[in-house]
């Protein structure tokens, strides 16, 4: 087993996701501006990454895709939150005002790939900083993260120790049933532990360990389905990773594929509870 990891990969891999997780820790614990200019950073190479796999990167489409993204963040970092939704309309008519004027150089699919960009990692990414500004933030900000890369470590153990039945054998051929049961299990059991370590200082109407681990079971759950999307991305369109700019992990979008589900799910169940 040692000798299996123990190679130059490996180590690259696990250096650069010790150091991203200390940066996370220094960008996510101030919060304020600092996580907003970081989020919206990682969401506008988020949408590069993905626009690039679809070919509109470099195009007014995608041009018109990150002016949207950033126009959407700065409604939120002003609470003009009322605008969002006549931010997207008008985001919509450009784009089909550009396929109007400029027909027949756009087809429809770039359109929606245009439209699924912008959303998929801009406006979801973007519940990082919704959570971590909102009551409580400073504390539940984390379960994002332990939903995704925490349960995702619990599957992988699991799945390596008892996995037999595959969940998805032509998308993640290596994923197993036991492993995801693993993964559910692991995270609302951390999840559990983390509310019982913090309860003084969370402010719900139910018992937080309680709260924190259904909410961390569901999200364990949800964060599969964002790793298995963009797997299913990656895979209609040929390519190995979204990009290369953490070394061993490969893009934004294959590092935060599970977390850009995760998040706004974990705002949704915490706006329940």
């Amino acid at each position: 087993m040692i000798s299996k990891f123990a190679n130059k990969s490996f180590f690259i891999r696990l250096g650069s996701g010790i150091c991203l997780i200390a940066l996370i820790l220094l960008i996510i614990i101030p919060g304020g501006t600092l996580l907003f200019e970081a989020n919206l950073l990682i969401s506008l190479i988020g949408v590069y990454e993905l626009y690039r796999v679809l070919g509109i990167e470099k195009s007014s489409l995608g041009i018109t895709g990150y002016a949207a993204t950033v126009a959407y963040y700065e409604l939120l970092y002003f609470h003009k939150e009322e605008w969002i939704m006549i931010c997207m309309a008008l985001f919509f008519i450009c784009l089909l005002a550009q396929y109007v004027f400029c027909f027949p150089r756009y087809r429809t699919e770039q359109i929606s790939n245009a439209i699924m960009g912008m959303i998929y990692a801009g406006i979801l990414l973007s519940y990082i900083y919704i959570i971590r500004e909102s009551p409580n933030g400073i504390y539940t900000v984390w379960l994002i993260f332990l939903c995704s890369w925490a349960s995702d470590t619990c599957a992988y153990a699991v799945g390596v120790a008892f996995g037999k039945h595959k969940m998805s054998p032509v998308l993640s051929p290596k994923k197993s049933v036991e492993g995801a049961v693993g993964g559910v299990v692991g995270a609302a059991v951390l999840g559990s532990v983390y509310a019982y370590i913090f309860s003084d200082k969370l402010h719900l109407s139910v018992n937080p360990v309680i709260v924190f681990a259904v909410i961390c079971a569901v999200g364990a759950l949800v964060s599969m389905v964002g790793d298995l999307a963009a797997s299913a991305i990656k895979r209609n369109h040929d390519i190995k990773d979204y990009g290369k700019l953490i070394p061993g992990h490969g893009g934004i979008m294959d590092r935060f594929d599970s977390v850009i589900f995760v998040a706004p799910m974990i705002w949704v169940l915490l706006q329940i509870f």
